[in-house]
Parts: structure tokens; C-alpha cells; sequence
């Protein structure tokens, strides 16, 4: 029986069959308070192409009434597995009505309900990407067959209702029910409903043109103090100006609300006119500039999403990453040259940040063309990955610089002008961008798009006695896929500039010269540098247009080893430091070597997102890639440069706040922790460092996990926040401390009960995993391959999934833990998706079994 899953195939015949018009939505909602079921009436309205049979879904505990052209069906005949199966078409218009209750759900999927406990209320919102609108109401659910949507929602006294279309005017809502106008035809996965007493901020955009979109900003009423509203909409104008000019399509729906939404699973979901965004987005608490760019990106993430994804959407998601590259893509490029942009860096950020995360992905067995093969829902909802975003997103500016930008964008005009509100493939948008460019992208498309992997590009120098150059070649390899990864290893054509970096008379890296060229196979001879001086630096894939990984020659590493923190610019120093972040991942260099560049270049860095993705890795080398022999040193060695960095950064900059947080994340000895604890209670300072409630609870995690503190200090910390984010912190905490009483009894609660909330499990996984506490967490690897594939099995996707990847035994680096997991693969017959995440983590200890050899080697 299919279950909830479905298939290409089935999606393909379905789309032959039908044309839908319309949906009228019915939903009761006025016992949400108390939660349970609600009243769910559908009718759709379709058209079939012949008379016959086929199914809509839906996943609801009860079933009511089917009524198909007038004539009621046998309920118990004709649903089961999330399907209404209807066998009796009409060739030409069909109407059909499904009475049902539905269940507010605390899985972020469907209807999520969350109750905030200060003010006791409940808040609502609905998560549909990729299959859950079905679980709100009957939906042929799949892109390509996009109505227009009417919902009609009874609501309790004192709430907002907020969908895809305009909130009614309060004069219209008669009885406590919302009627919202039809909206224009989408995909059901983007269509949405909010509802709760959400405290709202309102303004608008004024186009240069005349238009006027309404936009609004919502939150819950606790974290009202917080909202900075004026700052979210100067982001959001920004990229309005910015998409309407570079798209020449104006924005397509009636109005633009943003809504703040406890629980979320994502960062963001990019629903028409009604965008929901986690509300972990407004800041309780002081945080670095780092966090306002990246929230900045999502924003602009999901508003470009109104063009390609909402107005144009993916026949099928194969094309997934047509939606996902774009946003990413025009975001970014959004943020790095609006007019008036506070982050002019921003591919600073996603050259150390996203690529990062698609390098990573891009070396796991479970590596995939961008263009992926999905071929049911299941391989889609692990599919949101780094390859499907930022490789994705890379490519497309490799594109974009391939093509030119005027070209590339007079491409995506025309394809929004041809393809508006429809749904198209891959073809249609480099069928756009081949008649606006000239190129032709057959070729292309094949290397970059449909197959698998990562180039690795290295400078080939040799120079003469006087340090001239006399050949220059960029050679370029492809690695063997992973083990178990599909396709062949790929050599790609590449739109790369190399830059030339020499030092000044004030000690600074600055760029000299810059060639770009078009590079291709193994080797490409570069004329352009012959007869030139030997600079101090070569540096391919200047700038970052291309996507690949860059290997330094001797002499360049040499000088970047000396003087990585003296590059003026921002971006040649990420390059840098993801090369050599890249490098210790694939034990080429040792951990200890990673740390010690790290510390020689890191006070010398002034971007403060670099500072934390560095901050990040030097904790994940310790702790997975450095020899056990010698990581104590380490941790030791990396602690005191954090407190040394806490104490001589400017007072109260967004650097001393960072490394507040790096050095509470592995404070051990007594000494620190006793420093530790002084700040948490106030009895020692450092000027200019506000210990607020989201740093206090950063300081008391850390107090907890190694024993200093327990129950009475977290129940005291939880009383002075009384709010969801302090009972996840909590939560965190409790997971956290180091007995084998609290691991049982988190590890109960995550497994022996499906009670928890997503948020909260989330929270319980983060304290549960500590990395010093792996003897603590040795039994629980016998008892994850026991109940993983039954919790898959029987829990929703999104709660299955963080239990599948939080609780694997990614800290047992040991060969035994390749063995264990090696058995449950053979045994334990996985369905894809779960052998994906499992084989993925796998591969983790692998790699870091690799690296910690690697360390080891590096003593001797």
C-alpha cells in the first residue's frame, strides 16, 4: 500500500488526467484552545480529461462524507492510506466535497499547535512543503496541478486569521468567521493559514510606478518588545526595489505579510503573500552583526520565492533546486549590491558559509546532481540539502558569469513574462537564458546540472631564477565519488579568475592583478601570467565564481600560513579560510596545524561571520578530527586564546560577544569554569559584556554539562524565563547534565514517548549530545540501531528525522561504529530515505576517523 508516499509516476498520470479550477476551504477552528480535531470541508472543482479513476489526499483521524458529482460514496470503500480514491469520474467538469477532522499537529507539519505560556493562548500556523496541506484539507497534492484557493475559517473570539490573500476588514467578520477572496492559481504546498491573537505591525511598499503593496509584520505578543519591525521592512523594500527591477515583473499577489511563528522547523516557508519565518528571527537577547545578515538573507530568500517558485513553480520536484538555487542566488546577490545595503560582504558570508555546507554535502555517499532523481516524496523530504541550495546557488553565478549578468536576467524576464503562474522544467529556463545569451547550454547543463561531485582546481607555477614567471597551468581532477554515490567522476568547464596577491610596505595581502579566464579538462596553460613576477599569493577561483575546491601551491600556502589575516579584503581571506577548513576535512591537514592557523590569523579578522564559522570548526576539529592522544591539549590550548580574545576585544562589540560564546562552549578547567559561573552570577565582569538571558542560559548549559551546576540552578534560571524559549533551553540543560540518570531519562523521553513537541525534542537531542560525555553516551549506540527504523516507521517525517541524525552515535569515532552501522544497513532494510541519513552519518565517523590518523601522523 503506498501510505502517505507518492510517486513521479502517479503524480504524471494524475496531471494527464486532470485540470483543477478551484478549491472552497471550510475550517472550524474555534476549539483551538483546547486543541484535538477540527471540522475540515472541502470542495474542489476539476475537470478530467476522460471518464475514469484516480485520488486525492488527504490524512486525517475521520472521514465523514465524500461526495463526488452529487453522489456520496461509501467512506470506508474509498479512503484509506491518505487517499480518497475516486473511480468514477466524469469525462469534463467534476465537483467533489470531503467532510473530515483533521488534527492540529506539534510537528511543525500540517496545522501546528503551540500554546506560549505567558499568556496561555494557543497560535497557530500551517507548514505544507512538500506533501501537508493534506492534512488540512483534501488536496490533489502535487505542484503542477495549481487552483485558485478560497478559505472561509471559524476563528475564537479576539484572534487574527491571516492567509494568502488580504485579511479581511474587522467590519467583515461576522460570528467570528474570516472569509478571504480566491487567490490567484498556486501550487496547494504554498498556500497558508495563521491564526491566533499574533500582535501585527503594518506599512506598506510604494513602487516607483504608482503600486502599493500592503505589507505586515506578525509575532506573538510575548516577543512584541523584541520585534524590530522598522529594521525587517527596510530589508524587505530593499528587495522588493531590487527583484522588481532585475525580474521586470512587478510582485504578483495582493499583499506581503511576514509572520514570526513559534516552533518552525525551517528557516523560513516561502508561502504566496503569507510568508512564515521561525521566531527564533527576533532577537530576545544582544547578538552579532552575523545574525541580522543572516536574517536579512532569509527574508530576501522568500521574497524572491514569490517570482520563481510561487508565480513560476517546478512541474515535479526534480526541479526542487530551481526554486531553492534562485532564491539563494538573487538573495545574496540582493544583499552584496542593493542600493543602501548593510551588507556589501554578503558573498563573503556565502563563500565561507554555504559553500561550505555544499562542499560538505558534495563528499557524502549520498551525493546527487543538482538536477536530483526524485522519484517519490520520500526521496524529496531529505532532499533539502546543501547541493539543492548552495551548490545550486554557486552554479547559477557561475552562470551568471558565464552568460553575463544583463543576459542572465533578460533570460528570467522572459521566462516570468512566458511561464507566469504555470509550471515549467529545467528546459524552459535555459531554453530563456540560450536566446538571450547566445550560448548554447547543452553541455553545460550536462556537467554542471546532471551529474554528481566536486572538482578540485590547483596551480601549477614554475618561475625562473629571478622569480618570473615562465608557465603558468591550472590543472583540474575529479575525484572518485563516495562510496555508494551514483554517476562518475566529472571534469567541468570552470568561469574562474585568478587573483595576485603581493604584501605591502604595510605588511597588508593586497590584490595586484586579476585575470579571468574560461578553463576546461585537466590542464589549461594560462598565457596571460607568463613573463610576470612570482607574487606572493595565487589565488584561483578569485571572486568565488566558480564552484570547486581550490588547493594552495607551496609557496602561496607558505605565505598564507604567515599572513592570512592581512588580506585587505574580506573575501580572498574566507577563500583561504575554507581552503584550509577543507583540507583539515580531508586529513590533508592535520587538526593541530588547522588550530594553530587559526589562532595566528583570527584576531586580524574583522568579519565577524567568518570569526563564528571559525569559532564553529575549530570546535568540530577538536572534537571529531584531532588524534584523542593529543585533544586535550588542544581543547585546552584553544580555551585560553578564546578567554584571552574575550578580554582584549573592544567592549561591547559583536567580537567579544562571539567569543564570549566560543569560550563558554568548551570552558573545562577549574579554573575557567569558576570564571564561568562568576559571570553567570555577576560577581565578576568584563567591561562591556552584557550577560543577558540568552547568554546566561549559553553560560549555564555549559556549568551544567560538566557538573558544576544542576537541577536548582537551572529551575532557577527557567523562573526568570518563563518563556518557551527558556523551558527549550531547559530542556537542553536537563538532557545535559552528566549522570547516566539524566541520559535515561532523556533518552526516554525522545524514544519510549512520541509526546515531545519538534522544539522541544529539538532542544532534549542538543543536551543529550555532548561531546564530553562520550562514555556517558557509549550504550546508547546498541540501542539507537534498535529503535531507529521503528520510530521512522511509525512518527511523522520531521519528528523521525531529528531523532534519525541528532541521535547516531556521531561521536563513537571507532571503527566499531562502522561496523555497527554497517549491520543495520544489511539487516535492517531501510526504506531510501532512512538508508540516505543513516549512510550519511556514516560517513562522518569515517571521514573522521581519516582526519584523527591524519592528526595522529602529523606528531611524528
Amino acid at each position: 500500500m503506498p501510505g502517505t508516499n507518492l510517486t513521479r509516476e502517479e503524480a504524471q498520470q494524475r496531471a494527464k488526467l486532470l485540470t483543477v479550477d478551484s478549491y472552497e476551504v471550510e475550517l472550524d477552528l474555534s476549539g483551538a484552545q483546547e486543541g484535538g480535531t477540527y471540522p475540515s470541508v472541502t470542495t474542489v472543482r476539476f475537470r478530467s480529461a476522460e471518464a475514469g479513476e484516480t485520488f486525492i489526499d488527504l490524512v486525517a483521524p475521520a472521514v465523514h462524507e465524500v461526495v463526488l458529482n452529487g453522489k456520496s460514496l461509501d467512506v470506508a470503500e474509498v479512503f484509506r492510506d491518505a487517499r480518497i480514491a475516486l473511480n468514477h469520474l466524469a469525462a469534463g467538469d467534476n465537483e467533489l466535497r470531503v467532510v473530515a477532522d483533521c488534527a492540529y499537529t506539534n510537528t511543525g507539519e500540517g496545522l501546528h499547535r503551540f500554546v506560549d505560556p505567558v499568556d496561555q493562548q494557543a497560535y497557530l500556523y500551517t507548514q505544507f512543503e512538500v506533501p501537508d496541506a493534506r492534512r488540512v484539507f483534501a488536496s490533489f497534492e502535487q505542484p503542477d496541478l495549481k487552483a485558485t484557493f478560497q478559505f472561509t475559517v471559524t476563528a475564537p473570539e479576539g484572534w487574527t486569521v491571516i492567509s494568502n490573500s488580504p485579511t479581511p476588514q474587522a467590519a467583515d467578520v461576522k460570528d467570528n468567521v474570516w472569509r478571504f477572496a480566491p487567490t490567484p492559481r498556486i501550487s496547494t504546498y504554498i498556500t497558508a493559514l495563521i491564526a491566533g491573537p499574533y500582535h501585527s505591525v503594518h506599512s506598506s511598499y510604494e513602487g516607483p510606478n504608482g503600486q502599493s503593496v500592503p505589507l505586515g509584520i506578525y509575532c506573538r505578543p510575548s516577543l512584541a518588545e523584541f520585534l524590530d519591525a522598522d529594521a525587517i521592512f527596510d530589508v524587505t523594500r530593499q528587495g522588493f526595489d531590487w527583484f522588481q527591477e532585475k525580474f521586470a515583473y512587478d510582485y504578483p499577489f495582493a499583499k506581503y505579510d511576514q509572520l514570526f511563528v513559534p516552533e518552525f522547523n525551517a528557516g523560513a516557508m516561502e508561502n504566496a503573500g503569507a510568508v512564515t519565518i521561525r521566531d527564533q528571527y527576533v532577537f530576545r537577547s544582544k547578538v552579532t552583526d552575523a545574525a541580522y545578515e543572516g536574517r536579512a538573507e532569509t527574508i530576501l530568500h522568500e521574497l524572491a520565492h514569490m517570482w520563481f517558485g510561487d508565480l513560476v513553480t517546478m512541474e515535479w520536484w526534480n526541479d526542487l533546486w530551481l526554486n531553492e538555487s534562485f532564491a539563494t542566488y538573487t538573495s545574496v546577490a540582493c544583499q552584496a549590491s542593493a542600493e543602501g545595503t548593510k551588507w556589501p560582504q554578503a558573498w563573503t558570508t556565502f563563500a565561507n558559509s554555504m559553500k561550505t555546507w555544499a562542499y560538505r554535502q558534495d563528499q557524502l555517499p549520498s551525493t546527487h546532481p543538482i538536477m536530483a532523481d526524485i522519484r517519490d516524496l520520500d526521496d524529496v523530504l531529505v532532499n533539502f540539502d546543501g547541493i539543492t541550495y548552495a551548490k545550486g546557488a554557486s552554479v547559477l553565478k557561475q552562470l551568471v558569469a558565464y552568460v553575463g549578468t544583463d543576459a542572465f536576467f533578460r533570460g528570467v524576464q522572459a521566462y516570468f513574462k512566458a511561464h507566469a503562474f504555470g509550471n515549467t522544467r529545467l528546459s524552459d529556463l535555459l531554453g530563456a537564458l540560450e536566446k538571450t545569451s547566445g550560448r548554447d547550454l547543452t553541455a553545460w547543463s550536462k556537467a554542471w546540472l546532471e551529474t554528481a561531485g566536486i572538482n578540485v582546481l590547483r596551480p601549477r607555477v614554475e618561475t625562473a631564477a629571478d622569480g618570473t614567471i615562465t608557465a603558468f597551468t591550472v590543472s583540474q581532477e575529479a575525484p572518485a565519488l563516495p562510496v555508494g554515490a551514483k554517476g562518475e567522476p566529472t571534469l567541468r568547464p570552470h568561469r574562474i579568475a585568478i587573483g595576485l596577491y603581493d604584501l605591502d610596505a604595510a605588511g597588508k595581502l593586497v590584490r595586484t592583478d586579476r585575470v579571468e579566464l574560461d578553463i576546461d579538462g585537466a590542464l589549461t596553460e594560462v598565457p596571460e601570467l607568463v613573463g610576470r613576477a612570482r607574487p606572493a599569493v595565487v589565488l584561483l577561483n578569485d571572486d568565488d565564481l566558480s564552484y570547486a575546491k581550490v588547493r594552495l601551491d607551496e609557496v602561496s600556502l607558505e605565505n598564507v600560513t604567515a599572513h592570512l589575516g592581512d588580506f585587505t579584503e574580506s573575501l580572498p581571506r574566507a577563500l583561504c579560510w575554507a581552503s584550509a577548513w577543507d583540507m583539515t576535512r580531508d586529513g590533508e591537514l592535520a587538526t593541530r596545524d588547522y588550530l594553530a592557523l587559526v589562532l595566528s590569523g583570527i584576531g586580524k579578522e574583522s568579519d565577524i561571520g567568518v570569526v563564528q564559522s571559525l569559532h564553529r570548526q575549530v570546535k568540530l576539529a577538536l572534537d571529531l578530527y584531532a588524534d584523542p592522544a593529543w585533544r586535550d591539549q588542544g581543547l585546552a590550548t584553544w580555551t585560553e586564546a578564546a578567554l584571552e580574545h574575550l578580554r582584549g576585544a573592544e567592549p561591547g562589540s559583536d567580537h567579544q560577544l562571539a567569543w564570549a560564546r566560543a569560550f563558554a562552549a568548551t570552558a573545562r578547567t577549574e579554573g575557567q569554569l569558576t570564571f564561568l559561573s562568576a559571570l553567570l552570577d555577576g560577581t565578576a565582569e568584563v567591561e562591556g559584556l552584557v550577560v543577558d538571558t540568552e547568554l546566561r542560559w549559553a553560560f549555564l548549559e555549559r556549568l551544567v554539562a560538566t557538573g558544576v551546576l544542576g537541577d536548582a540552578a537551572i529551575d532557577a534560571e527557567l523562573e526568570r524565563d518563563r518563556t518557551a524559549a527558556g523551558e527549550r533551553h531547559a530542556a537542553t540543560a536537563r538532557a545535559a547534565r552528566p549522570t547516566a540518570e539524566a541520559k535515561a531519562e532523556a533518552w526516554a523521553s525522545l524514544v519510549e514517548s512520541a509526546d515531545l513537541p519538534n522544539a522541544v525534542q529539538e532542544a532534549v537531542i542538543g543536551g543529550f549530545v555532548q561531546t564530553d560525555q562520550r562514555e556517558l553516551l557509549t550504550p546508547y549506540t546498541e540501542k539507537f540501531f534498535a529503535v531507529v527504523k521503528g520510530i521512522w516507521d511509525e512518527r511523522s517525517h520531521e519528528i523521525a528525522q531529528q531523532i534519525a541524525v541528532g541521535l547516531y552515535p556521531s561521536l563513537q569515532v571507532s571503527e566499531q561504529t562502522l561496523a555497527a552501522t554497517d549491520a543495520w544497513l544489511a539487516s535492517a532494510e531501510p526504506n531510501a530515505a532512512l538508508r540516505r541519513l543513516i549512510s550519511e552519518s556514516r560517513s562522518g565517523v569515517e571521514r573522521a576517523l581519516k582526519a584523527r590518523s591524519a592528526d595522529a601522523a602529523s606528531a611524528s
